[in-house]
């Protein structure tokens, strides 16, 4: 999906454990499923990117 809206994005994927769900922009956090407690929407996932 970020690909789609943003192909120059460098997107990877981080084995981790504990259910834990970030994303990461730039070297800041911009979701945690840790903190919300749920896996984003769409439209936050794309959100993260402004």
């Amino acid at each position: 999906m970020i690909l789609r809206t943003t192909p120059t994005a460098e997107v990877r994927l981080r084995k981790s454990g504990g259910g834990v769900f970030e994303i990461m922009v730039d070297g800041g956090l911009r979701y945690s499923k840790k903190a919300t407690g749920r896996f984003p929407t769409d439209e936050e996932v794309l959100g993260t990117l402004v």
